[in-house]
């Protein structure tokens, strides 16, 4: 069997929250709103529920929310109020605006919810992700004292302030090894007692969601509605596996098109995994290894790939057609190289779904084609046979190397 290509599924934090409270996880209180109206309302709401503080957070599909700048002009995308009227204002501020953060790009993302939620009297900040360690094929919990900064720069810096437990998944997370992070974290008392219940429960929301990766970033020791200390889950990232959202309705309805690149929604919708990049040679390629080395051929030529496009082991004619139509939709493209290896795909098959779509969209970019393996000799007769104005490659060298020659770079 060929490699599988993983693709995740995000949803917004209000989302996430709402999934892990589900699983008995502490969250502030607090709703999602799209109208500055009903972010008063909700901010009436948490105040007479004792919050001295009422935080306003965008919701887009992006990190660094909070240092970002909309193009309006109005600085940030997580706010803190003080009274409802504020909530307001700072709504209207964010709700239709186009906020820009290190992680959007210079586009940016329309803001068209907001999420206002209690803001606890924060003591510490945690950090905390459960995810699937690929060498060991075991979930993985992982916590760091360092909450609220940049994980990455916690790993490389000071390795020794991450904390990590690989699970048993026949067994699931046992109480033993939740204590034994928390007391790693420096909980205790009532913290390192909220601590064990939230850590099983964010563990069982990961399993139970089918998530790639659940991060909660902060996660924060609060002082409760006792005075006593607890753990909440401030902040909340989920990003689900596309493969098994199949066996969960309730999670699909929480996909927002709008987040998602135009091409790769498009793409989805015929089975496709398409990812755009800025180069200017697209590829069309069938299995993902193969996808990614035609990539760095491309690369290594002095070109740069336009797309990471695997049609699968069995693309029919009408997923070739729909795959050239999607490469066609991006500007940036200057030529097209096609590489087929065909083990399951048969080559025909292929060929005839090339013919059908550069008569079917009229191509005028120059195409090179590459096929190998089964069924290549009808293969190559039907690309010969066509009329087509098209360049063949013998070797995938040849192949990348004609593209590149062809574009002019």
């Amino acid at each position: 069997m060929g490699p599988v290509f993983f693709s995740d599924m995000n949803i917004h934090e209000y989302q996430a929250k709402q999934l892990l409270a589900q699983y008995g996880v502490a969250v502030p209180p607090g709703d999602v709103c799209e109208t500055p109206e009903a972010a008063r309302a909700v901010a009436e709401k948490v105040f007479a529920g004792g919050a001295k503080l009422v935080v306003v957070k965008s919701q887009i599909h992006a990190g660094g929310r909070g240092k970002g700048t909309f193009k309006s002009g109005f600085q940030g995308g997580v706010k803190l109020c003080k009274s409802a009227d504020e909530v307001f204002e700072k709504a209207k501020a964010m709700l239709g605006q186009v906020l820009v953060t290190k992680q959007t790009g210079p586009d940016g993302r329309l803001v068209s919810k907001v999420l206002v939620a209690a803001a606890h009297d924060i003591k510490k900040e945690l950090y905390l992700a459960v995810l699937l360690d690929r060498s060991t094929s075991r979930p993985l919990i992982m916590a760091s004292t360092e909450g609220g900064v940049d994980i990455e720069e916690v790993a490389e810096k000071h390795p020794e302030k991450i904390v990590k437990e690989s699970i048993d998944p026949a067994v699931g997370m046992m109480p033993y090894q939740a204590r034994k992070i928390v007391s790693a974290l420096g909980l205790k008392g009532d913290a390192f007692n909220s601590g064990v219940k939230l850590l099983l429960g964010v563990y069982k929301t990961w399993w139970e969601c089918d998530a790639a990766m659940v991060e909660i970033n902060p996660l924060c020791i609060v002082t409760g509605a006792e005075g006593k200390d607890e753990l909440c889950a401030v902040d909340a990232k989920i990003g689900l596996d596309d493969n098994a959202l199949y066996r969960h309705k309730n999670i699909q309805a929480m996909r927002d098109l709008a987040e998602e690149a135009p091409l790769e929604t498009e793409a989805s919708k015929f089975n496709l995994n398409y990812i755009k990049l800025d180069g200017s040679i697209a590829c069309l390629v069938n299995g993902a290894g193969l996808a990614m080395a035609t990539m760095d051929i491309i690369q290594h030529f002095g070109a740069s790939p336009a797309n990471f496009l695997d049609v699968g082991g069995g693309a029919s004619k009408e997923q070739v057609t729909a795959a050239f139509k999607i490469i066609l939709q991006d500007p940036n493209v200057k030529g097209i190289l096609v590489n087929i290896f065909g083990g399951i795909m048969d080559c025909n098959v292929i060929a005839t779904g090339i013919v059908a779509a550069v008569k079917e969209t009229g191509l005028k970019l120059p195409l090179v084609v590459r096929l190998e393996g089964n069924n290549v000799v009808a293969g190559k007769k039907t690309l010969a046979e066509s009329g087509l104005t098209l360049i063949t490659g013998d070797s995938m060298a040849d192949a990348a190397q004609k593209v590149v020659q062809a574009v002019g770079k």
